[in-house]
């Protein structure tokens, strides 16, 4: 099976600026093929995750990918789904991100020289040295404005009558210079992005054409969405994000372990890279243990089979045996906070377990919230150093499925 055949068949594939001619160029020769990503944040998260295995599979068939940061066009921000600009971000912090970027893709795809090896690459080298004049004679000259205002990003602003800074509507055209730049110095003839990004990805299309002559690719993915409608990559605690250290493995694996049960085989079928037969065996099976087998296959490609191993037993500690779980959250109270105690609801807050005080309170007067496994009925409970023993933590839990263990240091 050819990488085009695959990603078709993973469901990957959305559209193609020319399926058959990229089909046959993928059969012919090796392939480079790029995905941007803005360093927006030190961490990639599971809405990225159909990129990122895209990334995977292209390496997998022997293709080369491109990890093309936008240290310059992150300065822009792009416009898309966006009512307002974004924050300018310090060099530190663009830095920062790109090494917590780097980290995420790692644990996919292999970086190196080799001729499949991932190459990561950064949009300041070339865009930040562009003079204004000379980018405007030489390229702005070949794009419609009048193109480039019936694109969904700008469109969208537009229509929803926010302002549209002049510096986010060149996010398209500094985008679609990217493209050329990396077909003409990486022989990148391949850019893969989501759906939403289509107007912007055929802007590189069009500037490459018109200036090189050369035909280059536009391929995207489906915009995912789990079955009632949310975006992937959040969940009620926020973000899920695939760095360890801006989120556990345990808590990535109870993502995955608490998805929608429509989603299960979808998912798997996504991003589990099991064949026909494991995927069939799956199907068969009670979906609370579908849900456990992907959430631990899940977990073991981002982290590792020890990190899947260890929140499955802890998983299986805290749901069906009611123990606490070595893998659960630790939040730490310092001894001298607790001589007059603190109200259970502060905690629950402070904890992470509730979003504010007032939702705390609220969770306690409608029995959602429980201290070792027994309900909590008083809102103002104090919580103090004789339940907190210095090596015996509590269990704090709100509803069925978020637990923090509490601990005094």
């Amino acid at each position: 099976m050819s990488f085009i055949e695959d990603f078709q068949s993973r469901g990957f594939y959305y559209q193609c600026s020319n399926l058959e001619a990229l089909k046959q160029l993928s059969n012919e020769t090796k392939i480079a093929a790029y995905i941007g990503f803005d360093c927006t944040a030190k961490s990639l998260h599971v809405g990225n995750l159909m990129q990122i295995m895209a990334l995977r599979l292209l390496q997998q068939h022997g293709h080369k990918p491109i990890i093309l940061i936008g240290t310059a066009t992150s300065k822009v921000g792009d416009p898309h789904g966006k009512d307002e600009m974004r924050k300018i971000l310090s060099n530190e912090d663009l830095a920062a991100n790109i090494a917590g970027i780097k980290k995420s893709l790692s644990k996919f795809i292999k970086f190196g020289t080799g001729p499949s090896d991932a190459v990561m690459v950064s949009n300041g080298d070339w865009l930040e040295k562009i003079g204004y004049i000379d980018f405007l004679r030489d390229f702005g000259r070949h794009i419609s404005v009048n193109r480039m205002l019936t694109m969904e990003s700008a469109k969208a602003r537009l229509d929803r009558d926010q302002p549209l800074s002049f510096l986010e509507f060149n996010y398209m055209l500094l985008q679609g210079y990217d493209f050329y730049h990396l077909s003409k110095h990486h022989n990148c003839s391949v850019q893969i992005g989501g759906s939403d990004q289509w107007g912007n990805i055929l802007m590189g299309v069009e500037i490459t054409r018109k200036i090189s002559g050369k035909e280059v690719f536009a391929l995207t993915t489906q915009l995912l969405t789990t079955s009632s409608g949310a975006k992937m990559g959040k969940s009620v605690s926020g973000a899920v994000w695939i760095n360890e250290d801006m989120l556990s493995p345990y808590d990535y694996f109870q993502f995955w372990r608490n998805i929608e049960d429509p989603d299960v085989m979808r998912f798997a079928k996504l991003y589990s890279e099991w064949d026909a037969r494991e995927l069939a065996e799956l199907g068969s099976m009670q979906i609370n243990d579908a849900k456990k087998r992907l959430a631990h296959r899940l977990t073991a490609l981002c982290h590792g089979r020890d990190a899947a191993d260890s929140a499955l037993e802890t998983s299986k500690k805290v749901f069906e045996e009611g123990a606490h779980g070595d893998d659960l959250p630790l939040y730490k109270i310092l001894k001298s906070e607790l001589e007059n105690g603190i109200p259970a609801f502060e905690i629950f807050e402070r904890a992470g377990l509730c979003e504010s005080r007032s939702e705390a309170r609220k969770l306690i007067r409608g029995g959602g919230a429980r201290l070792n496994d027994q309900k909590i009925a008083d809102e103002g409970l104090l919580i103090d150093s004789a339940m907190l023993l210095q090596d015996n933590p509590i269990k704090l839990s709100a509803g069925r499925k978020k637990h923090v263990l509490i601990k005094v240091v």
